[in-house]
Protein backbone atom coordinates (compact mmCIF):
# COMPACT_ATOMS: atom_id res chain seq x y z
CA UNK A 1 0.00 0.00 0.00
CA UNK A 2 2.70 2.49 0.82
CA UNK A 3 4.48 1.36 -2.47
CA UNK A 4 1.30 2.20 -4.73
CA UNK A 5 0.84 6.02 -2.45
CA UNK A 6 4.49 6.28 -3.79
CA UNK A 7 4.51 5.84 -7.08
CA UNK A 8 1.15 7.89 -6.93
CA UNK A 9 2.63 10.82 -5.87
CA UNK A 10 5.33 10.61 -8.28
CA UNK A 11 2.61 10.20 -11.02
CA UNK A 12 1.24 13.74 -9.81
CA UNK A 13 4.83 15.28 -8.93
CA UNK A 14 5.43 14.56 -12.91
CA UNK A 15 2.25 15.50 -14.16
CA UNK A 16 2.61 18.89 -11.98
CA UNK A 17 6.09 19.85 -13.50
CA UNK A 18 4.56 19.03 -16.97
CA UNK A 19 2.24 22.03 -16.38
CA UNK A 20 -1.11 22.97 -19.13
CA UNK A 21 -0.40 20.96 -22.32
CA UNK A 22 -3.11 21.86 -24.30
CA UNK A 23 -2.54 23.88 -27.11
CA UNK A 24 -4.57 27.66 -27.53
CA UNK A 25 -5.64 27.24 -30.52
CA UNK A 26 -8.00 28.74 -31.89
CA UNK A 27 -7.52 31.79 -29.44
CA UNK A 28 -4.05 31.97 -30.37
CA UNK A 29 -2.09 31.44 -33.20
CA UNK A 30 -0.80 27.62 -33.35
CA UNK A 31 3.22 27.40 -33.15
CA UNK A 32 4.77 25.04 -35.96
CA UNK A 33 7.95 23.74 -36.26
CA UNK A 34 10.66 25.32 -39.14
CA UNK A 35 9.92 22.28 -41.04
CA UNK A 36 5.97 22.51 -41.72
CA UNK A 37 5.39 22.32 -44.91
CA UNK A 38 2.35 24.62 -45.13
CA UNK A 39 0.43 25.83 -48.65
CA UNK A 40 2.55 26.41 -51.42
CA UNK A 41 3.12 29.29 -53.30
CA UNK A 42 4.65 30.08 -56.71
CA UNK A 43 5.91 33.75 -57.76
CA UNK A 44 5.52 33.09 -61.66
CA UNK A 45 7.50 36.63 -62.23
CA UNK A 46 10.39 34.47 -61.36
CA UNK A 47 9.97 31.54 -64.30
CA UNK A 48 11.85 31.22 -66.81
CA UNK A 49 10.01 30.98 -70.83
CA UNK A 50 9.22 27.83 -71.60
CA UNK A 51 10.38 26.20 -68.33
CA UNK A 52 8.18 23.37 -66.90
CA UNK A 53 11.04 21.68 -64.42
CA UNK A 54 7.96 21.46 -61.83
CA UNK A 55 5.08 20.30 -63.72
CA UNK A 56 7.62 17.50 -64.79
CA UNK A 57 8.64 16.81 -61.55
CA UNK A 58 5.61 16.49 -59.62
CA UNK A 59 4.63 13.20 -59.01
CA UNK A 60 0.90 13.41 -59.12
CA UNK A 61 0.79 15.99 -61.64
CA UNK A 62 -0.70 18.91 -58.98
CA UNK A 63 1.29 21.42 -61.11
CA UNK A 64 -0.04 23.18 -64.19
CA UNK A 65 1.52 25.84 -65.90
CA UNK A 66 -0.31 28.21 -68.84
CA UNK A 67 1.67 30.95 -70.41
CA UNK A 68 2.74 32.72 -67.18
CA UNK A 69 0.66 31.18 -64.68
CA UNK A 70 1.69 28.28 -62.75
CA UNK A 71 -0.79 26.77 -60.54
CA UNK A 72 -1.20 24.20 -57.63
CA UNK A 73 -3.85 22.02 -56.94
CA UNK A 74 -3.76 21.00 -53.27
CA UNK A 75 -5.64 18.13 -53.86
CA UNK A 76 -3.33 16.13 -55.52
CA UNK A 77 -0.11 17.77 -53.58
CA UNK A 78 1.67 15.38 -51.67
CA UNK A 79 3.85 18.77 -49.82
CA UNK A 80 6.92 16.15 -51.20
CA UNK A 81 9.41 19.49 -52.40
CA UNK A 82 10.19 17.59 -55.57
CA UNK A 83 8.68 20.96 -57.48
CA UNK A 84 11.05 23.32 -55.22
CA UNK A 85 14.00 20.93 -55.65
CA UNK A 86 13.52 21.25 -59.08
CA UNK A 87 13.03 24.59 -60.05
CA UNK A 88 16.26 26.78 -61.36
CA UNK A 89 14.53 30.21 -60.61
CA UNK A 90 13.54 29.12 -57.01
CA UNK A 91 10.21 30.39 -57.94
CA UNK A 92 7.81 27.90 -55.60
CA UNK A 93 8.08 27.27 -52.02
CA UNK A 94 6.04 26.00 -49.14
CA UNK A 95 5.09 28.32 -46.96
CA UNK A 96 4.21 27.97 -42.95
CA UNK A 97 0.71 28.93 -43.93
CA UNK A 98 -1.58 25.84 -42.08
CA UNK A 99 -4.98 27.30 -43.26
CA UNK A 100 -5.89 25.26 -46.35
CA UNK A 101 -9.36 23.36 -45.72
CA UNK A 102 -11.80 24.32 -48.55
CA UNK A 103 -15.52 23.31 -49.33
CA UNK A 104 -15.21 23.33 -52.73
CA UNK A 105 -12.95 20.97 -54.75
CA UNK A 106 -12.41 23.33 -57.34
CA UNK A 107 -11.05 25.60 -54.70
CA UNK A 108 -7.72 23.94 -53.59
CA UNK A 109 -6.05 24.82 -56.84
CA UNK A 110 -3.82 27.84 -55.51
CA UNK A 111 -2.52 30.04 -58.15
CA UNK A 112 -2.59 33.85 -58.67
CA UNK A 113 -6.33 34.71 -56.98
CA UNK A 114 -6.90 34.86 -53.11
CA UNK A 115 -6.63 31.05 -51.76
CA UNK A 116 -10.25 30.53 -50.83
CA UNK A 117 -10.40 28.95 -47.37
CA UNK A 118 -13.38 27.25 -45.94
CA UNK A 119 -16.42 29.02 -45.00
CA UNK A 120 -18.95 27.73 -42.37
CA UNK A 121 -22.29 25.63 -42.54
CA UNK A 122 -25.25 27.45 -43.36
CA UNK A 123 -28.26 28.03 -41.28
CA UNK A 124 -30.26 24.95 -39.90
CA UNK A 125 -26.73 22.61 -40.60
CA UNK A 126 -24.61 25.16 -38.82
CA UNK A 127 -27.67 25.56 -36.22
CA UNK A 128 -27.57 21.46 -35.76
CA UNK A 129 -23.62 20.60 -35.83
CA UNK A 130 -22.15 23.82 -34.50
CA UNK A 131 -21.87 23.46 -30.52
CA UNK A 132 -21.78 19.09 -31.09
CA UNK A 133 -20.88 17.16 -33.44
CA UNK A 134 -19.87 13.59 -33.64
CA UNK A 135 -17.88 12.39 -36.43
CA UNK A 136 -17.65 8.44 -37.77
CA UNK A 137 -13.93 8.03 -39.23
CA UNK A 138 -13.64 6.12 -42.32
CA UNK A 139 -9.64 4.42 -43.14
CA UNK A 140 -10.30 3.44 -46.91
CA UNK A 141 -7.22 2.16 -47.89
CA UNK A 142 -4.72 4.78 -46.67
CA UNK A 143 -1.41 4.23 -45.30
CA UNK A 144 -2.50 5.22 -41.34
CA UNK A 145 -0.89 8.88 -41.74
CA UNK A 146 -3.40 10.95 -42.22
CA UNK A 147 -5.05 8.36 -39.33
CA UNK A 148 -2.89 8.99 -37.29
CA UNK A 149 -2.86 12.96 -37.94
CA UNK A 150 -6.92 12.53 -36.90
CA UNK A 151 -6.54 10.37 -33.94
CA UNK A 152 -4.02 12.70 -32.24
CA UNK A 153 -6.27 15.33 -32.17
CA UNK A 154 -8.16 13.31 -29.39
CA UNK A 155 -4.97 13.81 -27.13
CA UNK A 156 -4.58 16.58 -24.45
CA UNK A 157 -2.32 18.15 -26.34
CA UNK A 158 -5.34 19.29 -28.90
CA UNK A 159 -8.20 18.00 -27.21
CA UNK A 160 -10.42 17.97 -30.32
CA UNK A 161 -13.78 17.27 -27.09
CA UNK A 162 -13.71 20.42 -25.89
CA UNK A 163 -15.29 22.52 -29.26
CA UNK A 164 -17.95 19.55 -28.72
CA UNK A 165 -16.18 17.27 -31.75
CA UNK A 166 -16.28 13.49 -31.12
CA UNK A 167 -15.31 10.48 -33.19
CA UNK A 168 -17.71 7.66 -32.48
CA UNK A 169 -17.94 3.49 -33.01
CA UNK A 170 -20.58 3.36 -35.30
CA UNK A 171 -22.01 5.73 -38.30
CA UNK A 172 -25.44 5.12 -36.26
CA UNK A 173 -24.39 7.47 -33.42
CA UNK A 174 -22.68 9.51 -36.37
CA UNK A 175 -23.54 12.63 -37.47
CA UNK A 176 -21.39 12.62 -40.47
CA UNK A 177 -18.36 10.38 -42.05
CA UNK A 178 -14.50 11.42 -41.50
CA UNK A 179 -12.99 9.79 -44.47
CA UNK A 180 -9.28 9.10 -45.06
CA UNK A 181 -7.44 7.01 -47.87
CA UNK A 182 -8.02 6.54 -51.47
CA UNK A 183 -11.09 4.63 -51.16
CA UNK A 184 -10.32 1.66 -53.58
CA UNK A 185 -12.69 0.13 -55.59
CA UNK A 186 -12.69 -3.15 -52.73
CA UNK A 187 -13.92 -0.09 -50.07
CA UNK A 188 -16.43 1.50 -52.05
CA UNK A 189 -19.51 -0.69 -51.20
CA UNK A 190 -18.16 -0.61 -47.48
CA UNK A 191 -18.19 3.37 -47.28
CA UNK A 192 -21.54 3.71 -49.43
CA UNK A 193 -23.33 1.71 -46.64
CA UNK A 194 -21.87 3.58 -43.91
CA UNK A 195 -22.90 6.77 -45.38
CA UNK A 196 -26.32 5.60 -45.63
CA UNK A 197 -26.05 4.50 -42.22
CA UNK A 198 -25.77 7.92 -40.95
CA UNK A 199 -28.68 9.97 -40.74
CA UNK A 200 -29.51 12.95 -42.64
CA UNK A 201 -28.77 15.75 -42.49
CA UNK A 202 -24.93 14.62 -42.50
CA UNK A 203 -21.38 15.65 -43.66
CA UNK A 204 -18.74 14.56 -44.64
CA UNK A 205 -14.85 15.37 -44.14
CA UNK A 206 -11.84 14.24 -47.02
CA UNK A 207 -8.71 14.47 -45.64
CA UNK A 208 -5.49 13.97 -47.28
CA UNK A 209 -4.40 14.06 -50.89
CA UNK A 210 -5.44 10.06 -50.66
CA UNK A 211 -9.18 11.03 -49.81
CA UNK A 212 -9.08 13.78 -52.04
CA UNK A 213 -7.85 12.93 -55.96
CA UNK A 214 -6.49 9.14 -55.01
CA UNK A 215 -2.78 10.36 -54.42
CA UNK A 216 0.13 8.90 -55.25
CA UNK A 217 -1.62 5.78 -56.95
CA UNK A 218 -4.31 7.91 -58.89
CA UNK A 219 -4.97 6.19 -61.69
CA UNK A 220 -4.13 2.96 -60.91
CA UNK A 221 -7.10 0.20 -61.47
CA UNK A 222 -6.83 -1.58 -57.58
CA UNK A 223 -6.86 2.10 -56.13
CA UNK A 224 -9.52 4.97 -56.27
CA UNK A 225 -9.69 8.86 -57.11
CA UNK A 226 -11.15 9.94 -53.77
CA UNK A 227 -14.11 10.00 -51.26
CA UNK A 228 -16.10 12.83 -53.37
CA UNK A 229 -15.98 9.66 -56.33
CA UNK A 230 -18.17 7.40 -53.66
CA UNK A 231 -20.28 10.12 -51.54
CA UNK A 232 -20.85 13.78 -51.71
CA UNK A 233 -18.25 15.64 -49.49
CA UNK A 234 -18.63 18.80 -47.63
CA UNK A 235 -15.13 19.60 -46.48
CA UNK A 236 -11.78 18.97 -48.32
CA UNK A 237 -8.85 19.01 -46.01
CA UNK A 238 -5.68 18.82 -47.73
CA UNK A 239 -2.54 17.56 -47.16
CA UNK A 240 0.11 14.47 -47.31
CA UNK A 241 -0.73 14.11 -44.57
CA UNK A 242 -2.52 17.46 -43.08
CA UNK A 243 -1.14 18.93 -39.61
CA UNK A 244 -3.21 18.36 -37.00
CA UNK A 245 -3.73 21.55 -36.69
CA UNK A 246 -4.61 22.15 -40.87
CA UNK A 247 -7.31 19.46 -39.55
CA UNK A 248 -9.23 21.00 -36.66
CA UNK A 249 -8.73 24.54 -38.24
CA UNK A 250 -10.91 23.26 -41.32
CA UNK A 251 -13.62 21.51 -38.70
CA UNK A 252 -13.48 24.72 -36.47
CA UNK A 253 -14.44 26.66 -39.83
CA UNK A 254 -16.83 24.42 -41.44
CA UNK A 255 -18.68 24.81 -38.15
CA UNK A 256 -18.60 28.90 -37.79
CA UNK A 257 -16.20 28.06 -34.62
CA UNK A 258 -13.63 30.12 -36.44
CA UNK A 259 -14.20 33.36 -39.05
Amino acid sequence: MIYEVFVMLRILQARWKQGFRTVGFPDTPPTLPKMHRGRPVCDATKCQAGCKACVDACPTGAITRKGKAVSIDLGKCLFCTDCTDACPAKAIEFTNEYRMATRGRSDLVADDRAYAVAKALDGEARRLFGRSLKLRQVSAGGCNACEADTNVLGTIVFDLGRFGIQFVASPRHADGLLITGPVPPNMELALKKTYEAVASPKLVIAVGACAISGGIFAGNPEEGKGASEVVPVDLYIPGCPPHPITILDGMLRLLGRIE
